[in-house]
């Protein structure tokens, strides 16, 4: 009975017997094709400029491909020209129209010998789009006609499926034809457009799947760049990192969180993404700030991302007053939380009853250590966690600014509708940090939200509740937005994982004082965050083969692919681990980390051949990009490429057609029958 429903619901949208028979030539005719390829990037932070450049350059796809289709037949300086045409066409041709304008265009290099034997711009144009069609053919021939045409804008449909699709005829008359085509294009004046719409089309070709395993946010202004660019991406999927959910419980209410946010971001001097991405207004918070510590010169909380930074448009010391005005309050308000949660056994973070304002100092375990900075006028010793009227106010207008801008609710959905907390994929386990590990290798059983869960069920909890904190009702939905302060900071969360977060130790705690203060049996570091044991254990091949079974994959053939902790190669790390069973593919795409990774990211490419791993040099600019070519440098370190091509019949897509097959059959019998 339950089948027969399901093939009535199918029999909609296949009618009839020829309708069926159509679908399964075109699906048996699918899984025969190559797979498509899959790129895996982690820890973006902010960096837009590189990601953008990254999604243009297919991570060295594209120049692979122009190096295949014209080999020895063009200059090297033509080659990077075709590759500045496809990166970024609209400021290409404006360069180069300029050049062919009379106008001088410093930068651009050697125009002069590219086109010595192609003296008007018309010819440019035909030489150019006989070019980036043969790109286009190269990057779609894995992909089904039905597949491309799909991705054709809709006017200039017609004549890009007559160009990829009649130039490879040899008769005379059809190279007539496609000759007729292109000089018509120059003609009418759409040849403009149409190398533009054509370049984009190589993008989405050239990445079939993106893959982000965690950290959009953080360091970089660009992060709502980033998800700008990613809603126009046809497939991707987004892991969620701990920056990721701070940002995620921000937006969604959580005011610890929201506190968090507003901190980081003046830390890092990058409130460009929260002013003029999202439009949040920052003044009161400003004015709050010199109201309350106008004589205070605020000296340590000032960092040096304040001191000549052309993003900023208010002075250090002021920023440093913000800085000190919004970490106060984030402590009292993460104080109110955990006190509210003394399941998550987190009270021992709860600090700021533990200061002794008479002398200050604070009282960490059995030490006193003396305080950097004791003006401290809005906390009440008596009451230490409340926030005074002024701060209540504040926090709650800066609530109104999150809840009200369009763009941060937009990428919120993004976030949720894109993202989860694991995927399982083709082979893969993707996950941003951590499977929470006892010291023996065994899964650590932990409490989320009322329920005692290890390894995939833990995993699988946590991604309900972070759904929950978004859908959710009630009481319910208080408290999981709670927990998504945990996750940000607990000794469980998957997303963290370690003992606690030392932010207040840092701000006002120098370790040189500590060590001079501490008693006999004191810990001698009050900044030490102990990282919890999968990041030691998940190095073993046999570890990793566990964690891989539990998710229900093949310990033998599947990976684990993670980020969080950035890979310090210039100190002789790799991102290989546990005999190549694990990945960690934090390379450093965000600048402030490249001076302990060496290079500036990774990627994973998984195509119809096999694995690659290939390693980034810094981005230089968008400008020198467009100007002359400059790409990304890239090396590759793996090429794990198998004996025979895999085709989609191969994968976990492939999977679902052949069970679409099976339904379709049995429609067909029906018909038949």
């Amino acid at each position: 009975m339950e089948d027969r429903k399901y093939l009535k619901l199918l029999s909609e949208k296949f009618p009839n017997a020829q309708a069926v028979v159509t679908e399964l030539i075109n699906l048996r005719a699918i899984l025969s094709l190559p797979k498509g390829t899959e790129h895996f990037v982690s820890d973006l932070h902010g960096e837009s400029g590189a990601f953008i450049h990254m999604i243009k350059n297919a991570s060295g796809v594209v120049r692979r491909k122009v190096d295949e289709v014209f080999a020895n037949t063009i200059s090297e300086e033509e080659k990077r020209a075709i590759c500045a045409l496809i990166y970024y066409p609209d400021e290409r041709i404006e360069l180069i129209k300029r050049f062919y304008a009379g106008e001088k265009v410093d930068g651009i290099f050697n125009i002069n010998s590219q086109i010595s034997n192609l003296p008007t711009l018309d010819e440019w144009y035909r030489r150019r789009l006989h070019q980036v069609i043969d790109i286009t053919r190269a990057v779609s021939i894995k992909y089904s006609r039905s597949k491309v045409e799909k991705q054709l804008p809709k006017e200039y449909a017609y004549i890009i499926r007559e160009l990829l699709y009649e130039s490879s005829l040899e008769l005379k008359d059809r190279i007539a034809y496609y000759n007729a085509i292109v000089n018509a294009i120059i003609e009418t004046g759409c040849a403009d457009r149409l190398i533009i719409v054509i370049s984009y089309l190589i993008h989405s070709l050239t990445i079939d799947t993106l893959h982000i395993v965690g950290d959009i946010f953080d360091r970089g202004p660009g992060a709502s760049k980033i998800l700008d660019v990613l809603s126009t991406i046809r497939d991707y999927d987004i892991q969620w990192g701990n920056h990721d959910i701070e940002w995620m419980g921000a937006m969604a209410g959580n005011l610890a969180l929201m506190a968090t946010v507003l901190r980081v971001s003046i830390r890092y001097a990058n409130i460009e993404t929260l002013e003029e991405s999202y439009g949040i207004n920052l003044l009161p918070l400003a004015s709050f700030a010199m109201q309350t510590y106008g004589n205070d010169p605020c000296t340590i909380w000032q960092t040096k991302d304040f001191e000549n930074n052309p993003r900023l448009t208010r002075s250090a010391q002021l920023m440093a007053k913000m800085h000190k005005a919004i970490s106060i309050i984030q402590f009292k308000l993460e104080g109110q939380t955990v006190l509210r949660h003394p399941e998550w056994n987190m009270s021992h973070r709860a600090l700021l009853d533990k200061i002794d304002f008479s002398n200050g100092t604070i009282r960490l375990s059995d030490t006193s250590y003396p305080l950097l900075d004791t003006n401290l006028p809005t906390i009440d010793p008596n009451d230490p966690y409340a926030l005074c009227q002024e701060e209540k106010d504040l926090i709650n207008q800066l609530a109104r600014s999150f809840r009200k801008s369009e763009k941060m609710q937009k990428h919120l959905r993004m976030l949720y509708e894109h993202g989860s907390l694991f995927l399982v994929r083709n082979g893969f386990l993707l996950y941003h940090a951590a499977i929470p590990l006892n010291a023996d290798g065994s899964f650590t059983e932990a409490d989320v939200c009322g329920q005692r869960v290890s390894g995939r069920r833990l995993m699988e909890r946590t991604n309900q509740i972070i759904r929950t904190a978004y859908y959710g009702k009630g009481k319910a939905k208080e408290d999981a937005l709670d927990y998504m302060l945990y996750l940000w900071e607990g000794e469980f969360s998957p997303l963290y994982n370690k003992d606690m977060m030392t932010t207040f130790e840092r701000y006002f705690i120098d370790p040189k004082t500590a060590i001079k203060t501490q008693t006999e049996n004191a810990v001698s570091d009050p900044w030490h965050e102990q990282k919890g044991a999968y990041f030691t254990l998940a190095d073993q091949q046999d570890i990793c083969e566990k964690i891989l079974a539990e998710f229900g994959l093949d310990p033998k053939s599947g990976r684990i692919v993670n980020g969080h902790v950035p890979v310090r190669t210039i100190q002789g790390e790799t991102p290989m681990r546990a005999n190549g069973k694990r990945f960690v593919i934090d390379g450093g795409f965000s600048k402030p980390y490249q001076e302990k990774t060496g290079i500036a990211g990774y990627t994973l490419i998984y195509n119809s051949h096999g694995i690659q791993l290939v390693e980034h040099e810094s981005f230089e600019s968008r400008e020198q990009a467009v100007l002359s070519g400059s790409d990304i440098h890239s090396r590759t370190l793996l090429e794990d490429f198998s004996g025979h091509r895999i085709h989609i019949k191969d994968t976990d897509k492939g999977k679902e057609l052949l069970d679409q097959i099976y339904w379709l059959e049995q429609l067909l019998d029906y018909y038949q029958s």
